[in-house]
């Protein structure tokens, strides 16, 4: 039995951590993610989805689990299940980051959520995120991770199915992840959770087929899918995370505009499912 009440009344926490806008990890960005543009210089704005290279956690080895994740979770208490994946989140561009900045970041425990899906039961935590410069408000992040049960030794890890995404994509791309990528991004955003570069611990304590992308690898690609076609600024983007994606083969990025100021984004699985939707408000 999960007491989510005892989760529930840790809600409102709050952390705040102070950085820079530093230029060096933009350029591992902007080759990390093949960018035909020079990578932000002192002043330039920092685009959209890269401020995740900032505000790295500073957990010792000492404090991680054995999945490579901190056992102290910052504002999140502990859980009481053992297994996190990254499930969406919510950006709200209020004004740019420009490179040379001082950074202010807030960090709040904003909702949780005790559900049942295809793969069990699942816990859907809320991290709220407000990223301040000396100009004020310039990003709010709303983050969902989803908690689930353990996997027994030796069977495959649950991966929900999903329907195609809808007909009529106007942008396609094709990404094929591979390790090197994949270590690269756990580098530049300081990710530890081993599912990500150890495939022995992925595909054996995990179940998974492989290496599993990043969730917020795969949104800094739809983002960039936006960016290419719209040549617009992107006001808000919320994205879903459906179904995982590895690196065993090659994935694909489409989208469309829906409006004058709208434009959806689908990452699709090999097998032609939708593994991540998003929507954004174009400026």
């Amino acid at each position: 039995m999960i007491d989510i009440d005892s989760v529930r009344s840790q809600l409102g926490a709050m952390e705040i951590d102070d950085d820079e806008a530093t230029a060096a990890p933009l350029r591992g960005m902007a080759v990390t993610f093949s960018r035909p543009e020079p990578p932000p210089g002192p002043g330039d704005v920092v685009p959209p989805g890269w401020h995740l290279a900032y505000f790295p956690d500073a957990t010792p080895l000492s404090g991680l689990g054995r999945d490579g994740l901190p056992l102290a979770r910052g504002v999140l208490p502990r859980m009481p299940l053992p297994r996190r994946m990254y499930a969406g989140a919510t950006l709200t561009f209020h004004q740019p980051i420009r490179v040379g900045d001082t950074l202010r970041r807030e960090t709040e425990f904003t909702d949780v959520q005790l559900r049942t899906g295809s793969t069990g039961t699942l816990i859907l935590a809320t991290t709220t995120r407000r990223i301040y410069t000396p100009r004020g408000l310039a990003l709010t992040e709303d983050t969902n991770s989803v908690f689930r049960e353990a996997v027994p030794a030796g069977t495959k890890s649950g991966i929900p199915a999903t329907a195609p995404p809808p007909e009529g994509m106007t942008w396609s791309r094709t990404w094929t992840p591979d390790p090197v990528t994949l270590f690269r991004y756990s580098a530049l955003t300081f990710n530890p959770h081993r599912i990500h570069y150890d495939r022995p611990y992925a595909m054996n304590e995990e179940g998974y087929p492989g290496l599993v992308v990043h969730g917020p690898f795969t949104q800094q690609c739809l983002i960039d899918l936006l960016r290419d076609n719209t040549n617009r600024p992107i006001a808000s983007f919320t994205m879903r995370a459906r179904a995982p994606l590895f690196d065993v083969a090659p994935f694909t990025l489409v989208g469309r505009m829906i409006g004058d100021d709208q434009a959806e984004v689908f990452a699709v699985t090999p097998a032609g499912s939708v593994a991540i939707e998003a929507k954004a408000q174009l400026g």
